[in-house]
């Protein structure tokens, strides 16, 4: 993408238009119908502006460019002068050439405007959005706008913290002849506040034990956040008074890569004193005496083998432990190319006309990258490449597109409230691409809202995954998925969720204070938040999958059915001669195997996907799916519904709980009917079975294996002519076999 550069550094020796004796200059760029100025100096007849201008090639049509000096005013603007260069002469830089050096330009003047005093520094040239100068620069794309310009975003490392509570001493009640029950109360404070409390435990030597164990997400950097413990005593119904607290810097806490003990420490306890306690605590320092205070023993330590979950394992970018010593060096590199988006859908009103002001935000592992805002375009473009380094091929790049909501000057309070629109989402697993091979595709940009699927739009992608170390990168397929901490000191179900959620709270809290912010709704957006929400949709769909997965086994008994049956004779008397082969020689089972795998997965190699899927509409039963639906699925927590609605939604999820209950209900049944066969609930059924045992058990003995395993497949393959299509009779005998289910309630 060609740009026209405009440097403007300063001027010097400006002409005097203002009655104090000096001007406010400002430069004004105008290049056909395209205009923009740079700030006013305010008295300076020799001003320094340091200003970039990048103008796109298809925003103009001009064969001059004019650069103009003027004075501000109240009322109106006083000429300065003025340079004009033809654009056919203005010479193209290609990088990697050194920067065009600025130079000094007289101003001339122009018809009948006031005579040009003074020099101009300035320089341009035509380059692409590769030269240096463009990241700096004020683009006409992105409407002038230096907040609209691309960044990288770092996501904060973030840490687990275990805190154990084993328990406190020498606690001063409140009041005498009582004996305090005690809890602690953990609150980590900073960005994220997250609260633990232990159980509340009454001692007799108000030396209370707890030996607890919480976790926290802590982000760097640690210098302002703080551990807060307090011990409380329970005084009534919502009614606690606090016993002691202590403040505990975390950049203290010690880290550990591994699972090694941490000494346990004690902390003193400070009270809330009156100024009577404080006056005679101060006369003790004095005199040199030493007063006993409350303490409370904890082991705190930072865990450095862990990763971090912030984003959902199914999709997550990095597998990594938090502490850096324990990485491993990367297996491939992944280059992206943001090409640009076509058929966009308008997303809002500008000046009486529908607009899109499209910008495009990836995220792989810590790194995140939003690209520059193209304003008023239904078709931007952004040409821009990044790379990342690949640990793990088992990860996910996601790629999203935005409309920028916050480019319209508004007060403060009105800003703040404008939420940027989501344009869609694409997913790329980097396992499904082949190493250094170039993917250009275009992806539909699909989102699901309250009133149904809507296609905004199509986004054109270049992703290539380029291998650095073939060998590890076949290694990594057979090595756990996550850090070895994860399987040998693993964290409670509970705990990993509760967890994740914070981790999620700590990223969008962080990358929302950057400057310019990536804002909440893009990074809740990017991380699929609300992805464990209830969803009645999506729990039909996860259904869906279990059975096309399940429907190969379907296939496969059908068409074993199918050679019961003696469908097709000479398949059948082919399964006979292969089966009686297998039998007979069973050390070629596993290779006859092993070689079917190899000649399917050949087979299956001329069909293998073109280009990485994107989002499908159907699996996702976007487009089966009612208002009703939809509506409970956008629903927030807590709810804003009226009660009829509640209760409609509530009898539903009876219903289908009850369909539920039903199915596992029936497992359950024929699970404990396996246990009836020996435990005598049925003295006839048992007899029949033991005597059943004893019998096979001598015939088995006395008869080779290979003998009844003909046997066996031979009755199986037996011809319609000899079956009566009637159950089996070991498939009766274990229907009648009682279960605990006439015992129930």
């Amino acid at each position: 993408m060609k740009y026209l550069f405009i440097k403007v550094e300063m001027a010097r020796g400006l002409a005097i238009r203002d009655a104090t004796g000096s001007s406010d200059p400002f430069v004004e760029v105008k290049v056909g119908n395209v205009k923009v100025e740079t700030a006013v100096i305010s008295q300076n007849l020799n001003p320094v502006w340091r200003e970039v201008f990048a103008i796109a090639e298809d925003r103009f049509s001009a064969q001059f460019l004019e650069i103009t000096v003027w004075d501000h005013d109240v009322i109106g603007k006083d000429f300065l002068g003025f340079v004009a260069f033809e654009i056919a002469e203005i010479p193209e830089r290609r990088p990697p050439d050194s920067p065009l050096a600025t130079q000094w330009y007289k101003l001339e003047s122009r018809g009948s405007n006031k005579r040009a005093e003074g020099e101009i520094m300035l320089s341009v040239w035509i380059g692409t959005q590769a030269d240096e100068a463009f990241p700096h620069a004020r683009q006409s794309d992105s409407g002038w706008v230096p907040y609209t310009r691309s960044k990288i975003y770092l996501t904060p490392r973030l840490w687990y913290m275990r805190v154990i509570v084993h328990g406190a001493q020498g606690l001063v009640p409140t009041k005498e002849n009582r004996f305090p029950e005690c809890s602690a109360r953990i609150e980590l404070t900073g960005v994220s506040t997250q609260v633990h409390r232990t159980r509340w435990v009454t001692n007799r030597h108000l030396s209370p034990e707890w030996g607890e164990e919480m976790l926290f997400v802590v982000a760097e950097p640690f210098a302002d956040e703080f551990l807060c413990v307090k011990v409380l005593d329970k005084m009534g119904p919502n009614k606690d008074e606090v016993l002691g607290s202590a403040k505990i810097p975390l950049l203290d806490v010690p880290r550990r890569l591994n699972y090694r003990p941490v000494d346990a420490r004690w902390y003193d306890l400070e009270r809330e004193k009156d100024l009577k306690e404080v006056i005679q605590d101060v006369a003790d320092k004095m005199k040199g005496n030493s007063k006993f205070m409350s303490r409370i023993q904890l082991t705190i330590c930072l865990e450095g083998g862990y990763h971090v979950l912030d984003e959902s394992t199914h999709y997550s970018s990095d597998m990594r432990p938090t502490d850096k010593r324990l990485w491993k060096p990367p297996v491939a590199m992944l280059e992206l190319g943001l090409i640009g988006a076509s058929g966009l859908v308008p997303m809002k009103n500008r000046d009486g006309r529908s607009c899109t002001d499209a910008y495009c935000v990836a995220k792989y592992g810590p790194k995140w990258v939003r690209t520059r805002t193209v304003m008023d375009s239904m078709s931007p473009k952004w040409n821009e490449q990044y790379t990342w380094e690949v640990y793990d091929p088992c990860t996910v790049l996601t790629v999203g597109v935005f409309d920028n909501q916050h480019l319209i000057s508004s007060t403060a309070e009105k800003v703040q409230s404008l939420k940027d629109d989501v344009v869609g989402k694409v997913r790329i697993r980097l396992s499904t691409l082949e190493t250094d091979r170039t993917y250009s595709h275009r992806y539909p940009l699909i989102v699901l809202e309250k009133s149904g699927v809507k296609r905004k739009g199509e986004i054109e992608l270049v992703v290539r995954l380029t291998c650095i170390r073939r060998f590890n990168i076949m290694q990594a397929y057979v090595t756990p998925l996550l850090p070895k901490l994860h399987y040998q000191r693993p964290f409670n179900v509970r705990h990993v969720e509760a967890l994740r959620e914070a981790a999620m709270r700590i990223v969008i809290s962080r990358l929302a204070r950057s400057e310019p912010p990536l804002r909440a709704e893009v990074v809740k957006y990017m991380l699929d938040v609300d992805a464990y929400k209830w969803s009645f949709r999506r729990s039909k769909a996860n259904w869906n999958r279990i059975s096309k997965v399940f429907s190969s086994c379907a296939s496969l008994l059908t068409w074993f059915q199918d050679i019961c049956g003696w469908k097709n004779p000479l398949t059948t008397v082919l399964v006979h001669f292969l089966y009686f082969i297998l039998v007979w020689y069973p050390e070629l089972i596993l290779p006859t195997f092993f070689l079917y795998m190899f000649l399917i997965g050949s087979w299956q190699y001329r069909f293998r996907p073109r280009h990485p899927p994107h989002m499908d509409v159907n699996l996702s039963l976007a487009n089966a799916t009612n208002s009703e639906e939809l509506d409970e699925e956008f629903d927030p927590l807590p709810t804003a519904k009226s009660p009829e609605i509640i209760r409609h939604r509530y009898d539903r999820l009876r219903a289908l709980g009850g369909r539920i209950q039903t199915v596992i209900g029936d497992l359950a049944t024929q699970l404990e009917r396996f246990h009836a066969l020996v435990n005598w609930r049925d003295p006839r059924a048992t007899t029949i079975f033991i005597l059943f045992c004893l019998l096979a058990a001598v015939v088995l003995y006395l008869t080779p294996f290979r003998v009844i395993a003909i046997l066996v497949g031979v009755y199986t393959l037996r011809h319609p002519r000899f079956r009566d299509g009637m159950p089996p009779i070991p498939l009766n005998f274990f229907r009648r076999l009682p279960a605990l289910s006439d015992v129930m309630l």
